[in-house]
C-alpha cells in the first residue's frame, strides 16, 4: 500500500506562484512514476504533470508548460510541483498521484493522495 499526503495550497493572487509537496510512504518510493491531476469545481479531474521513477521524463499538459516544474526527491521520498503565473482558472483541488508504471493524461493512477486546495484570485 502506498500512501500520499499533498502540501502547500493556499491562496495566491494571480501571476503568483505556489509549490505543492507530496510525502509519500508505504511501498518503495523509487518504484513509482508519479505525477499531478486537478479538478476544479465542476469540472473533471484533469493531468497537470508527471515523472518517472528516476526523477526523469517530465512531461507536462500544454496548459501548464513553460509555467509549472515538477520533481522529485527520492532520498525524502518526495515530489513536488512548482506553480508560477498562476491564473484564476488554475483554481482547483491538487491531487498526487503515483503509478507503477508510469503516471499519464488518459489513465487512471494506482493511487491518489487526498488533495490539496489551491484558489487563485483575480
Amino acid at each position: 500500500q502506498v500512501q500520499l499526503v499533498e502540501s502547500g495550497g493556499g491562496l495566491v493572487q494571480a501571476g503568483g506562484s505556489l509549490r505543492l509537496s507530496c510525502a509519500a510512504s508505504g511501498r518503495t518510493f523509487s518504484s513509482f512514476a508519479m505525477g499531478w491531476f486537478r479538478q476544479a469545481p465542476g469540472k473533471e479531474r484533469e493531468f497537470v504533470a508527471s515523472i518517472d521513477w528516476s526523477g526523469g521524463a517530465p512531461y507536462y499538459s500544454e496548459s501548464v508548460k513553460g509555467r509549472f516544474t515538477i520533481s522529485r526527491d527520492v532520498a525524502k521520498n518526495t515530489v513536488s510541483l512548482q506553480m508560477n503565473s498562476l491564473k484564476p482558472e488554475e483554481t482547483a483541488v491538487y491531487f498526487c498521484a503515483a503509478d507503477w508504471v508510469r503516471v499519464v493524461p488518459t489513465a487512471t493512477p494506482d493511487y491518489w493522495g487526498q488533495g490539496t486546495q489551491v484558489t487563485v484570485s483575480s
